[in-house]
């Protein structure tokens, strides 16, 4: 006999994705393994109590995992093994017996098993048994499914990354492995700096995700503990004093679907727990109720600071912390891949141009240098609002590049460019020139200064003098003594 779980039909939410097969002669402790894993937020489980029908099954319909009696009739859970280890690999088995004996422990994991338990079995080792069964079976495919994209280097779902225009190949391995991590359940870490797009790969990864139910994003800085919770939790009616109806927190409204949390890195100590608790039990209580809810929402969280160090100081959870890296995403600056400028300078013309009612200005040619050469701390969001804001004065025919040179001139001859990377410190000035053992003269240092201004400005000298902190006519004159 083949039963779904009897509490599904009531509770939608189902995790994991694929069911757990729950293979045992006694209907009791069918019923209570069910229950069991249910209130633990495991709510996809399929009942068999004839070890007859396994094998049928499992050729019709792919499992998560599968928990096996060993002691049943027809066939007993020690022929069973075998077989299903045979002919589907790649599912954890987790075997019950109730002879508690090492050896007996040590032929079934030889044979292929995941794990065992003993009879009578604890509640708590079943839920933790069968959550690291499930994240295992996830790691393979998400293993067997990178290892794919990366040989043959085809996206599947181009069209869910519509919304990132780059050409870039170090964000098309990032593609690459969102595509293969996409339909696991286990919370996912994009870092990045400020403005690179966490959020539009967020969007992009719960694109892929196929789930049913929305993306709901949340920003957590600056939010306090008590208004973390009600957010994410809802309250019910009396809950706190103005609480005068029930409101529904936006986890309940990410159900089916993905919790994006930004800014991840702000998130107060206090909230932190709460946040390692809704992780670790899938369940959560609205303020002023006692009745827990299951959520089966995917969490997305993003940061530009560096959690590594953080947790390292203790300003953030090292359980926390390594829970919500199951999966990472590092997001590289733009100055990473300058090669998308050109291509992300026309996109934002054209949006620009839109949005303000105009025709699509003509970029001059310097442009490009003019914007390779600068070191975009604000990323992709500063380039956006440069080319805005320049479109916003453009009259007609080439684009004025006055407001350009502006913005990214530097604010003194000594100015330094800053790699955004935050895993990078600062420049000094002595950092900023290597000096061999033979000393240049003022004369040298000079000629290797401009040549190497030219060169990088594509021989455009406005934009070279702009480099060195100097006039054009300052450039010129310095030239043209060279020269003579």
């Amino acid at each position: 006999m083949i039963k779904p779980n009897p509490v599904q039909e009531i509770n939608q939410a189902k995790f994991p994705r694929l069911p757990i097969l729950l293979v045992d002669d006694e209907a009791q402790f069918l019923l209570s393994e069910s229950l069991t894993l249910n209130s633990a937020g495991i709510t996809h489980t399929v009942e068999c109590q004839d070890s007859r029908d396994v094998m049928p099954l499992l050729s019709k319909q792919d499992f998560q995992g599968i928990v096996i009696d060993m002691s049943m009739p027809h066939v007993s859970g020690w022929d069973l093994l075998p077989q299903v280890v045979e002919n589907y690999p790649d599912i954890p088995i987790v075997i019950i017996t109730a002879i508690d004996e090492v050896e007996t422990a040590v032929q079934s994991m030889k044979t292929g098993a995941f794990d065992y338990l003993v009879k009578p079995v604890d509640d708590s080792r079943l839920v933790s048994t069968i959550k690291r069964a499930i994240e295992y079976r996830d790691i393979r495919n998400e293993n067997a499914l990178l290892k794919q994209s990366l040989l043959s280097g085809k996206l599947e779902h181009p069209e869910a990354f519509s919304a990132l225009v780059t050409r870039s190949s170090k964000m098309r391995s990032i593609f690459l492995y969102l595509e293969a991590i996409s339909r696991t359940p286990l919370p996912v870490l994009v870092t990045g700096d400020t403005g690179v797009g966490k959020e539009l790969i967020a969007k992009a990864l719960h694109s892929l995700s196929c789930r049913k139910g929305e993306l709901v994003p949340v920003n957590v800085a600056g939010v306090d503990d008590n208004l973390f919770s009600d957010t994410l939790f809802g309250h019910k009616r009396g809950g706190f004093t103005g609480a005068d109806r029930d409101r529904k927190g936006l986890i309940e409204q990410a159900s089916g679907g993905s919790l994006f949390l930004d800014e991840i890195g702000d998130l107060s100590v206090e909230s932190q727990v709460k946040l390692l608790r809704l992780l670790q039990e899938g369940k959560y209580y609205p303020i002023g109720s006692d009745v827990a809810k299951l959520t089966d929402a995917r969490f997305i969280v993003a940061t530009n600071r560096d959690l590594e160090s953080m947790q390292r100081k203790g300003e953030f959870r090292k359980d926390l912390f390594y829970r919500l890296r199951a999966h990472h995403v590092h997001i590289p600056a733009l100055i990473e891949r300058k090669e998308d400028i050109p291509l992300l300078t026309e996109h934002f013309l054209e949006r620009a141009a839109i949005a303000l009612g105009k025709k699509k200005p003509t970029p001059p040619r310097e442009l490009f240098t003019l914007l390779e050469n600068y070191h975009f701390p604000g990323n992709i969001r500063e380039l956006e609002g440069m080319i805005f804001d320049a479109v916003s004065q453009h009259k007609s025919g080439v684009l004025s590049m006055e407001s350009l040179r502006a913005k990214t001139a530097p604010a003194s001859s000594g100015q330094v460019s800053i790699h955004s990377d935050e895993s990078q410190q600062p420049e000094t000035h002595d950092q900023r020139i290597l000096f061999t053992d033979q000393f240049p003269t003022l004369k040298e240092a000079e000629q290797l200064l401009i040549t190497e201004a030219l060169k990088r400005s594509n021989g455009i000298q406005t934009i070279a003098a702009q480099m060195l902190g100097m006039t054009r006519r300052a450039l010129n004159n310095r030239l043209s003594r060279t020269r003579q």
